[in-house]
């Protein structure tokens, strides 16, 4: 039995690079949505009778009085997607040079750096997404979010491989001036 490949075409990296594609034009499409539903919420906000008879109460408070946070939160969520794009853009990329054999390439460090600077982003975005859910719908019980070391631990793992990245571009391009 022959393992696949990970490197080169028809390879684990060439399928891993497919499904990156599809999750890149979903982002594209989510961010979309989302932000058609922050700008038509920023609209309704103007004039909410617009809703006509449509009602909705949060613990007494009609929807009227929350426009402000679901905006917020719409905002918010669109931010966290995006930050979701740039990682899995600068992943494709990435995962093109593996497809063509080539993976120390000098750009893939950068790549990598973006990527973990990202993925911390996202985790301060999600403080920030739970402290505006305390505001959107006041009154529920909640417990904090949790400092999780999982993410922080990925973002330092992440800057490693950068590292180890750059150290193999430049061994290929000593390789490369030796006769």
């Amino acid at each position: 039995m022959q393992l696949m490949r990970t490197l080169g075409p028809g390879s684990i990296s060439s399928l891993l690079k497919i499904i990156l594609d599809v999750v890149y034009v979903a982002l594209w499409i989510g961010i979309g949505a989302v932000g058609l539903g922050a700008l038509s919420a920023l609209l309704l906000s103007f004039n909410p009778d617009l809703l006509g008879s449509f009602t909705m109460n949060f613990n007494g408070d009609k929807l009227v009085r929350k426009w402000p946070a679901i905006i917020a939160l719409l905002i918010t969520v669109s931010f966290y997607l995006a930050g979701i794009l740039v990682i899995v853009s600068r992943l494709r990329r990435i995962f093109a040079t593996l497809m063509a054999g080539d993976p120390f390439q000098p750009d893939n460090v950068s790549r990598l750096r973006v990527i973990g600077l990202a993925l911390a982003a996202l985790e301060l975005i999600r403080y920030a997404l739970w402290g505006l859910s305390l505001w959107a719908i006041p009154g529920e019980t909640r417990v904090g979010p949790t400092l999780s070391t999982t993410p922080w631990f990925s973002v330092l793992v992440v800057f490693v491989l950068a590292e180890v990245f750059r150290e193999g571009a430049r061994l290929r391009r000593e390789a490369e001036l030796t006769i």
